[in-house]
């Protein structure tokens, strides 16, 4: 079965080791507060003086934070005082389809599989600010891209709707998605069942 590439939206956001956390906690918050397709009770959280969607519930914050985590582990353990370092995290929504050929699916029904419809690549870069007027530089860096970005993500959902699968049921998320760190090879997230 022929599956068309799904939307894949580039965001770019920078960052020094006081704020990431809460930089990259943010924006994945509100990448899924637009794509949740569930009920929720809307929440919010405040990065430095934006105030960000914040999707309240309790299994996607763990992932959410487990995956933050690494990104920072990974970041901490890769960083140089001369240079700034790159890591990146990828957001996979999946719908579940038929398969006609009957084999075992992702999902470990038989006859289903996951199919992408939509991904989104959240690049950070983490910069080490060794003076005073250097950190005045990279605040003001860090609040221009934190600020672009959220809007971005405001215009990409507001404009691109069609791709999105039919809702077919109103019990929890109808979409399984995966958030993996450092992907290595493009297409990486079609061809495991991790969820």
């Amino acid at each position: 079965m022929e599956h068309r590439k799904p939307p894949q939206y580039i965001l770019e956001v920078f960052a020094d080791p006081t704020c990431v956390k809460d930089i990259v906690r943010g924006i994945l918050h509100t990448i899924f507060f637009h794509r949740y397709l569930s009920p929720i009770r809307p929440s919010y959280l405040e990065v430095l003086d934006f105030t960000l969607p914040l999707v309240a519930d309790p299994d996607l914050e763990t992932l959410i934070d487990t995956r933050v985590g690494q990104l920072i582990r990974q970041l901490s353990s890769t960083s140089s005082p001369k240079s700034s370092v790159r890591g990146s995290l990828v957001v996979e929504f999946f719908e579940k389809k038929r398969r006609k050929d009957g084999v075992l699916g992702w999902f470990g029904a038989k006859g289903e599989e996951g199919v992408c419809w939509e991904s989104w690549c959240l690049e950070v870069t983490l910069a080490t600010p060794k003076t005073e007027i250097e950190r005045m530089k990279v605040t003001d860096a860090i609040g221009s891209t934190l600020q672009k970005t959220a809007m971005k993500i405001i215009t990409i959902v507001n404009r691109d709707k069609d791709h999105i699968p039919p809702l077919t049921t109103k019990e929890g998320n109808p979409f399984p998605f995966h958030i993996e760190l450092n992907p290595r090879v493009e297409g990486w997230g079609r061809s495991i069942g991790i969820f």
